[in-house]
Parts: structure tokens; sequence; C-alpha cells
């Protein structure tokens, strides 16, 4: 027997937590830096590389984590049935995890109920999704993982039936949905597809854990007894359609994913379950385990810095060397004629004065809307940025602060633009058709910035920050935000362009 006291359980979980959240693992550092060598890689990707590897020098100071989304917090676990603890496992894993995310400037995001519609944030980070399995031995393994919502949210799953099995339909399946992925989630993707399983929940965790790279061990063929396996040539062609796409490391390209898992399980004859996912650029897992050796975590690599100076030549060399600077603290209508002289998917260099909103503060703009028939002046008089910060460490201006995914205020902006208002907008990923409708009908743009990037963003580029309005919503709190050559593509135009509809092409 191994007996496990709980402070084990729950200092394991805190320090999981908090190595996930500001270093990567050696393998996520070379896959980035190899782009950077790839003479194949488009200029907006080699940037993005450029930057990623920037970030992650920052984020290892401890101080800034690696993307201010820090996740919803998962545990996979592996019990031995040997293995004897006296408490609740769950309980005090929570506790390790209230410890890492109550600390650290990490981002608490996790709403509860008050009734159906009204939420409040836990400010811990709790609940978690926490999955413990007995197995023999007397060991303890626990996967940790830090999801993130872009890249959660990009999780799909199908319900097909026996025609989609052969090559022709399976291929023709796959070319839709890993281009319907759209760059949202920070790419370059960990991308994953599972096959089969005898129930929608069965292939649902196995593709969270393909995702993790928690799988890699598989056997690469079928051994008849309905055990997983790699497909090793469809994985191959998974990443040749993910390179077809065109999208590309968020401004296109080619490195859509950076690698590829396709496992394929046993079904139910009537079921053909096909789920698809993705690991974005925090990809944050790491693997510890309980012995009679001791508590043990896996080592990540906590020296990027070897990297660094490849990537700030490339940054220095970057297609945004020549990029044009605009002023956003001129009248918003000046700032759009300004981009209105570029194409879409030009890079510019953004300074002066936006303001940081996203879902939670435009579901009250427009009850303002409705109530009063008008919006705050600061929506009529800056750009929108759409983020929510991690914690700001002391001495600094503000914790890590990438963007958000744009699409989800896309019901929002005709209705606003309408008004005047929210005519510049900045955030990631494509929006819908009805927001470069309304860029075309009132003058407006979308502006995409870098995701994965948070802690270089904020440590380079934002000078101030500052709480304007409804304080009461935490990390979603609108601020003023003062910026200094902040790079983003034009990606929707005036015109009714859409830099990622030319991509598609």
């Amino acid at each position: 027997m191994l007996f496990v006291p709980s402070e084990a359980l729950s200092e394991l979980a805190r320090q999981a937590f908090r190595e996930i959240n500001f270093f990567f693992r050696s393998s996520q550092l070379k896959q980035w830096a190899a782009i950077l060598e790839d003479a194949a890689a488009s200029p907006a990707e080699r940037f993005v590389a450029a930057a990623l590897l920037q970030n992650a020098s920052i984020a290892a100071e401890g101080l800034l984590p690696t993307c201010q989304d820090t996740g919803t917090a998962v545990i996979w676990a592996l019990k031995g049935e040997r293995v004897f603890t006296d408490t609740d496992d769950v309980a005090v894993l929570e506790e390790g995890i209230r410890a890492a995310y109550t600390a650290g400037n990490l981002r608490a995001s996790q709403l509860v109920p008050l009734d159906i519609f009204a939420e409040t944030n836990t400010g811990t980070n709790l609940p978690a999704q926490i999955d413990i399995h007995t197995v023999r031995g007397a060991e303890y393994r626990l996967l940790f993982i830090a999801k993130g919502a872009g890249s959660a949210n990009k999780t799909a799953l199908y319900s097909q039936t026996k025609v989609i099995l052969n090559d022709e339909a399976f291929a023709a399946f796959l070319e839709e949905k890993i281009a319907a992925l759209g760059v949202a989630a920070c790419p370059p993707y960990h991308l994953a597809v599972v096959v089969g399983g005898t129930s929608p929940e069965f292939n649902l965790q196995l593709l969270k854990l393909a995702t993790a790279g928690a799988l890699d061990t598989l056997p690469q063929q079928p051994d008849g007894s309905g055990r997983p396996y790699r497909d090793r040539t469809w994985e191959q062609r998974l990443q040749q359609i993910a390179e077809r796409s065109g999208l590309g490391a968020q401004f296109g390209g080619k490195y859509l994913a950076l690698d590829a898992r396709l496992i394929r399980c046993a079904r139910h004859g009537g079921s053909c379950f096909i789920s698809l996912g993705v690991s974005c650029s925090a990809d944050r897992h790491i693997w510890g385990k309980i012995t009679r050796h001791g508590v043990l975590l896996e080592v990540l690599d906590h020296n990027p810095d070897r990297y660094l100076s490849r990537a700030v030549e490339a940054m220095e060399s970057s297609l945004f060397a020549a990029a044009p600077r605009v002023d956003l603290d001129c009248p918003t209508d000046e700032v759009c004629r300004v981009l209105s002289r570029h194409p879409v998917g030009a890079p510019v260099l953004l300074s002066g004065t936006l303001i940081s909103a996203r879902d939670a503060a435009h579901a009250r703009f427009r009850e303002r809307l409705r109530r009063e028939g008008k919006l705050p002046d600061y929506l009529y008089n800056h750009a929108i940025y759409y983020a929510g910060p991690a914690g700001t460490p002391p001495g600094c201006v503000i914790g890590s602060f990438g963007p958000t995914t744009a699409a989800r205020m896309d019901e929002y902006l005709p209705e606003f633009m309408a008004h005047g208002a929210s005519l510049i907008t900045l955030g990631k990923g494509p929006r819908a058709i009805t927001v470069a409708e309304a860029c075309r009908r009132y003058g407006g743009f979308y502006l995409g910035v870098i995701g994965g990037a948070a802690a270089l963003i904020a440590r380079r580029h934002i000078r101030q920050c500052e709480v304007i309005d409804f304080a009461d919503l935490g990390m979603e709190a609108v601020r003023r935000v003062v910026v200094e050559d902040l790079p983003a593509f034009i990606l929707i135009d005036d015109k009714g362009n859409d830099f990622y509809a030319f991509c598609r092409r």
C-alpha cells in the first residue's frame, strides 16, 4: 500500500497549475522556433512565432502568465488500487487549485449561476473538472490541464453513420470541419480527431487527452481487441488538410496546425461519433505522479531565452518593421480615413487610447441602449479592444492582456455601429458576415491582434490602464487602455472586405 497525505495532493496541484501557466515543454518551443527557419512560412507566421517565443521568455520570469485566459482547471487522474488517501481527493485537489489561482496573477474565469440567467464570478477559478479513475498498482498519476475557453470552444462532436467510413467521404468531412475551425483559438494548433467510441462522452474524453499529447503511446495499428489506436497515415493527411486551409498561424499561411493526432476507437454499429478539437498556443498540461519515491512533477522548460535573440531578430525584420503608425487619439472618423488607405491583411501599429470591453459589458451596453436610446460616450470616441486581463503583478501596469474571440461580440456590433459606436474594434479570429456588412454600411473596421502573446502585449505595448465602468465585473470591467505601437492586422475594412474570406479561397 502507498499512503498519500492530503498535503501532497494539494501541493502537487498548486505547483502544477502554477508551472503550466508560466512555462512550456521544450517540444513546444522547438516547434515555434522551426517556423522561423521555414522559408515556406508566411511573413505573418514568422512574426507570430517570434512573438510567441518572446512571450514565453517574458512569462518565464514568473510574473505575467503566458495567456490572459489562464484556463479552466482540469485534472485527469489514474489512482492505483493500492494507493490509500484518508480524505476526499477531489476536495484536496481543489484546495491546491484555489491556492494557485488566488495567487500568482492568474485569472479567475469561472461563473456560477444565481438563477437561470444571473451569474457571478467565484474569484477562485473553481469549480474545476476532476476525473479520477482506478487502475492497478501503487502509483497515483495525474495529468493537469489548464484549458482556455478559446480552444475549448473549438471542440466539436458530430454524430455520423457508416456512410462516412470511406476515404473520399472522410477526407471531404475533414476538409470542411478543419476549415471551419478558424483561428480564434490562437494557432498554430495541436489538432486532434477521434473516430468512434462507445459513447459520445467517452469519445470527447479521448479527444481532450489527445490534444494534450496524453495518448501518444497508443499502438499505431489495430489489434482486433477494440483498443484505441493512432492512425499515423491519417495524421499526416490531417496536417496536410490544415496546411491547405490557408488560415495559417492566425493571419494566413501553412501553420494552422503544428501537428495532428487521429485516434480510432470501437463503436456501436448504429453510431459513429467523430470529434475534433485543438490545444492552442497556450498549450498547458503537465504530468505529476506520487510513488514510493516521492511526489514528482514533470520538468517544463525554464529557459526559453535561448530562442530570444533569433525571435527578436525575426521581429525586427518582420512585416511590421515598415508598418504605418495609426494615432488612436485622433477623432474616430479620422482614424477610419487613415485605415481606409490600406487593404485587408495590411499590418498597422496602433498608439493611443483603447476601451477594453467584452461579453458581460456588451450585454449591459445593449440594455442601456434599449432603455435610454444611447451608449456610453467612450464607445463613440475610441476603438474597442475585446479583452479581459489576468491579475496585475506588483509594479506592472496590467496583467497579461491578449485579445479575446471577437465573434462573441458579433451579435452586438451591427446594432452599435448603426448608432455610430464601436466603429473600430480589435480582437482575434474571424467574424460573421453580418459584421463585414455592418463595416461596409457604416464605415467601420475590425483589426486582429495576435492571440497567445498576452504577456508580451502587457509588457511591451500597454502604457496605462484604468477601470472606468462596471468595476463589479472584475476582469470583464470596462477599462481605458493606452497602448504604444501595438501590432495589428486589418481584417475587415470599410468596404466589407474580409481577410479570412480571401484566405479560404
